[in-house]
């Protein structure tokens, strides 16, 4: 879907939250009426909506397991332990939204004086506060807004192999990304690399590199559409950002891009896999597919 077309409207009926995705919005919200917290969370991505249409939004992936954020990946458990055994421990969230996972990583312990968080859209994590009813100051996490492809925010160097000279960063005096270079140990990035082109994706991937910590254990990790072989998504879906064909790496060429291309070969471990959905929010929208694949993986260094 791009900018110049006309979103697809909301449906209230494909809100769902069960189990505990429903416990954590409880206590994140401190809404416990099932009622009124989904009358809270659909006023929010009402609102959410309006700022850009991303089918995500739509499906409520800022609330829903099902999608397999953060929470779930497979190498979750080894960000928690990072926080946790890693004095100064930083995470970086990229293109956060309204910063649900990061909410998560505190909830399940990660220190919230070690996150920060970016997106392009400051009124995602102005209404990130406003669905989680917290303040800058209840959830003092340091938010960078800024373009990925602009230098001043984010300018691509080649990734650390030794210690960077530079000392580790105060979060909160932070305007730009790029003090991060090389102190970063954790990055999340979901649901962001499949808005851009195969040459974007690269510079991309080059980009976030220079800010991991070159300390083994440090690791990128998120989700994003995905083919099971390399190339352009099938029927008419197009990419949220500029429109033009999806382009969709797939398990095998993302390790290549990383193990490789981007870091020196050998240096990083990459894990990823396909992992299909059924889009069942596209099942009344003409012409949708609604079956989607999702590229799951992590780079960890070695």
């Amino acid at each position: 879907m791009s900018a110049t077309k006309t979103p697809v409207p909301l449906d209230p009926s494909l809100y769902s939250i069960e189990g505990d995705a429903l416990e954590f919005m409880k206590a994140s919200t401190g809404i416990q009426d099932p009622e009124e917290l989904k009358r809270h969370i659909l006023a929010v991505q009402e609102e959410a909506y309006a700022i850009f249409p991303y089918p995500c939004i739509r499906r409520f992936s800022f609330i829903r397991r099902a999608d397999m954020k953060l929470g779930r990946l497979p190498a979750y458990k080894q960000l928690l332990a990072l926080g946790k055994e890693r004095k100064g421990a930083i995470l970086l969230d990229i293109g956060c939204c309204v910063g649900n996972d990061i909410r998560k990583a505190v909830y399940d312990g990660y220190p919230v004086e070690n996150i920060v968080a970016s997106d392009l859209h400051p009124e995602y994590w102005d209404l990130g506060h406003k669905l989680f009813n917290t303040t800058p100051e209840t959830f003092p996490v340091p938010f960078v807004p800024g373009d990925a492809f602009d230098p001043a925010h984010l300018a691509p160097v080649p990734p650390f192999y030794s210690p960077p000279d530079t000392p580790r960063p105060e979060l909160k005096t932070l305007t730009s990304l790029n003090p991060l270079r090389g102190h970063v140990s954790v990055i999340h990035t979901s649901a962001f690399f499949h808005l851009f082109v195969e040459e974007q994706q690269f510079k991309l991937a080059q980009a976030v590199a220079g800010l991991l910590s070159p300390e083994p254990g440090s690791m990128i990790l998120g989700l994003h559409v995905g083919l099971p072989e390399k190339g352009f998504r099938p029927g008419k879906r197009e990419r949220a950002h500029g429109g033009g064909p999806m382009f969709c790496h797939s398990p095998e060429s993302w390790k290549e891009l990383w193990d490789g291309q981007v870091f020196k070969k050998g240096t990083v471990k990459v894990e990823a896999f396909i992992h299909e959905i059924e889009r069942k929010d596209l099942a009344n929208v003409p012409g949708a597919e609604t079956t989607s694949h999702l590229l799951v993986w992590s780079v960890t260094r070695l």
